[in-house]
């Protein structure tokens, strides 16, 4: 009896992580629009946004019912007049600035494009130091021997 009741529990805890793949793809997923330019449009800005679920591939190359559903809400709302650049924001808002491959300069993303830069930097200096000592050492090298 208690095995019963385990495995009755355990497929009723199975049985949600089944239902996103049962359900029919969203409308607009794999059907383009029928104005060229809104098509256009909708996949210039499908290829900027990353699938969450495949994470190297955009929504526009991925097979993940999430990239679809993701697809659908881009064509859906180019249809409906709305701006490519308020669609990326409201996915921003929704799925994270990790969803876009153009990430936007913020208050904690900052660190990542200054590091770089200070490493640059960094190497820089030394890489001048080294060289800027060598040839001097190697002045006075030879203005030692010449004095000799």
């Amino acid at each position: 009896m208690k095995r019963a009741l385990f495995f009755i529990a355990l497929a009723s805890f199975a049985l949600p992580l089944t239902a996103q793949d049962e359900l029919p793809p969203a409308p607009y997923a794999y059907t383009q629009l029928e104005d060229p330019a809104q098509e256009a449009a909708a996949v210039e800005l499908m290829e900027t946004l990353r699938c969450l679920k495949c994470q190297s591939q955009s929504i526009a190359d991925s097979d993940a019912p999430m990239a679809g559903d993701m697809r659908h809400q881009v064509r859906a709302r180019i249809a409906a007049g709305e701006d490519p650049e308020a669609i990326r924001q409201w996915l921003i808002e929704r799925y994270g600035d990790y969803v876009s491959y153009a990430p936007r300069v913020t208050s904690s993303t900052w660190p990542l494009f200054a590091v770089p830069l200070l490493l640059l930097l960094v190497a820089g200096g030394i890489l001048w130091r080294r060289i800027g000592r060598g040839s001097g050492e190697e002045a006075d090298v030879v203005l030692a021997e010449e004095d000799t």
